[in-house]
């Protein structure tokens, strides 16, 4: 199973508040439905969010995919979050018209920054401008995530049919609009205004925006070897240095064992003996300061493929942010037992 991601080329938000102001430096893309008066004189205002990747990227991707069955998910980080006391929906639509223009403003600037994308213009004030305020978009292809109080406010938004209309030349790719539904936007009842920020390609933190492909490399054959089919067991990560660049694409090797083999009569030594995981097998990738799954277990997209010399998993360091320690975390399930090997397989990802 393979797990590639790519991260943004620009992104910006936009605020129908000042609408010619542009903020494509700022740290932070928001989301957000909100109050720009008093309360006694509620004025409902609203900020979308522009994300796009590169056709570079993106050819590089659909060039390691092919045919394989494969599916992106737009991840975006929460920074902030205030209002969320109902129900909200977050909607992804593929932005439509012509391509626009990062600038360099922030939300905070004054005198605002106009030599960018805004409310009202594509490229810059006064020129650019959109068929339709806000951002034009297609209603469809889209997708959306729905969230409560109690939710998970980090996004996930699957955009497989959008990228592969991309990839098809369906339409031209110009990037995501993110926003809330027409029903929340522009509320005139102050009590349903949600304000949600999220960590922008400008963070300079460990959460910028990305596109998260996975696709199917899966491939499952034992040769001679022998499925580990008892506990305790002993699990080697090979094939790892220590340190990757982050252009690298590396194959570990996974070596397994019974840790107290049966006694049987042979000339080497039976601690050599390599076995391969069952099937259901998992890797899982985790940041080493922070303890967060930077790739999660995934029943589909992260299961160990095995050949004649073991149990393996490829991974992409361009997807893992540079000058960080990662942890590598195997699963699988024996003799009815789903069990975690988490044995301090480090290893670090630096810039090339």
């Amino acid at each position: 199973m393979a797990i590639y991601k790519i991260f943004p080329e620009k992104d910006a938000s936009i605020y129908s508040d000042s609408v010619l102001q542009n903020t494509g430096l700022d740290s932070i893309l928001e989301i957000s439905t909100f109050n720009s008066s008093s309360i006694s004189n509620y004025k409902p205002e609203v900020a979308r969010s522009l994300i796009k990747f590169s056709d570079s990227d993106l050819n590089t991707v659909w060039n390691l995919i092919g045919t394989a069955s494969n599916a992106a998910y737009l991840k975006l980080f929460i920074a902030d979050a205030s209002g969320v006391n109902k129900d909200t929906t977050i909607k992804v639509h593929p932005i439509s018209g012509s391509d626009w223009q990062m600038g360099t403003g922030k939300r905070l600037d004054n005198p605002i920054t106009t030599n960018g994308v805004s409310w009202e213009f594509a490229t810059s004030s006064g020129s650019g401008a959109w068929d339709v305020t806000g951002s034009t978009f297609y209603n469809t292809p889209s997708s959306s995530y729905t969230f409560n109080y109690y939710s998970p406010l980090d996004l996930s938004l699957n955009v497989t049919t959008i990228v592969s209309d991309w990839s098809a030349s369906t339409y031209d790719n110009y990037g995501f609009i993110l926003k809330q539904t027409g029903s929340d936007e522009f509320n005139t009842n102050i009590a349903t205004a949600v304000a949600l920020k999220y960590y922008s390609r400008d963070t300079h933190t460990i959460y910028p925006p990305q596109l998260e492909f996975r696709w199917n490399d899966y491939s499952y054959t034992t040769g001679s070897l022998s499925v580990l089919s008892t506990l305790p067991a002993t699990l080697v990560l090979e094939e790892n240095p220590g340190t990757f660049y982050s252009e690298s694409v590396n194959i570990f090797r996974v070596n397994s064992r019974p840790e107290y083999p049966i006694r049987v009569w042979q000339t080497a030594s039976y601690y050599l003996n390599n076995y391969a995981l069952p099937e259901s097998s998992y890797y899982a990738i985790k940041d080493l300061d922070t303890d967060e799954y930077v790739i999660d277990f995934d029943t589909t997209y992260t299961k160990l493929s095995c050949d004649a010399s073991g149990s393996y998993f490829t991974l992409y360091m361009n997807g893992l942010e540079p000058e960080r320690y990662y942890k590598v975390l195997i699963q699988t399930t024996i003799d009815g037992s789903t069990i975690v090997f988490d044995d301090d397989y480090y290893f670090k990802v630096i810039n090339g």
